[in-house]
């Protein structure tokens, strides 16, 4: 793994999968402005990589992530600061709209902030024994990355409303059953790699479907039906023009594993 900035994300890629890892285990990994700005350029190295399909995001150490930076927001708030060079927002923004597929490993905590953060990754494990839900009310805020915008999409509304207006953890499996997480690890030590085996599964996919059907998906529920089955439409018929769509039929008549080539 190579260091990305000032060496607070590491970054390694293999084969069609790049692992993105924050780099602060002793915070906690928790999330600084230098923090913020070394992920956004590794997410944009990754969206720049030739070949990279999926991407996990895990955390160095004990924890993935234990939300802002605790000190950083106390001097934020008695500056009167406006905004950060990078902020939270720049940066989920950017992983909703990379083209690989996202997979989040939540080892023992995502807390606040890092709750957010995780909310736009398409994939979501997390360990049995993780502290996970924001808890901003609790600390005179509110949750400003995303929580009140996208929980509800994944949860539906009066479920995202217990979930911020409480402040209280998420238990994991409860997560599971409302479809906030997808999978509960049992053992944290193994859990980025459960991860890689979960990213490296999705890699085998076609990745020019994969990158379309995410588009589609993520954008569903903000554009009328018939809008979005117009552009559905229109996404098949124009990747049945692709090698990948002959590949892949192709394969199924001779009875073998598709070689995707993302073209």
């Amino acid at each position: 793994m190579r260091e990305i900035g000032d060496g607070n994300v590491l970054l390694d890629v293999e084969g069609h999968r790049a692992d993105v890892v924050l780099n602060r285990p002793e915070k906690r990994n928790a999330m600084n402005q230098a923090l913020l700005r070394d992920l956004r350029q590794a997410l944009e190295e990754v969206d720049a990589t030739d070949g990279v399909r999926v991407m996990t995001l895990s955390g160095k150490g004990s924890v993935f992530c234990a939300g802002m930076d605790l000190e950083m927001m106390r001097e934020r708030g008695e500056e009167d600061a406006e905004g950060l060079d990078v902020g939270l927002n720049d940066v989920t923004h950017y992983i909703e709209d990379m083209d690989v597929v996202s997979v989040a490993s939540i080892k023992r905590g995502a807390i606040a902030g890092a709750f957010e953060l995780v909310l736009p990754v398409d994939f979501r494990l997390i360990s049995r024994d993780a502290k996970y839900g924001v808890i901003e009310v609790t600390l005179g805020i509110f949750p400003s990355g995303g929580a009140t915008q996208r929980l509800p999409r994944l949860v539906g509304l009066s479920k995202a409303k217990e979930i911020v207006l409480s402040g209280e953890f998420v238990d994991p499996e409860e997560a599971r059953e409302i479809g906030l997480v997808h999978e509960v690890v049992d053992d944290p030590e193994a859990i980025d790699e459960r991860a890689r085996e979960y990213a490296d599964d999705l890699a085998e996919n076609a990745p020019l479907g994969m990158a379309a059907a995410r588009g589609l998906l993520n954008s569903a529920l903000d554009v009328p039906l018939d809008e979005g089955l117009a552009h559905e439409s229109a996404m098949g018929e124009r990747l049945t023009e692709t090698d990948d769509y002959t590949e892949g039929f192709t394969a199924r008549i001779e009875g073998r594993e598709p070689e995707f080539e993302g073209r």
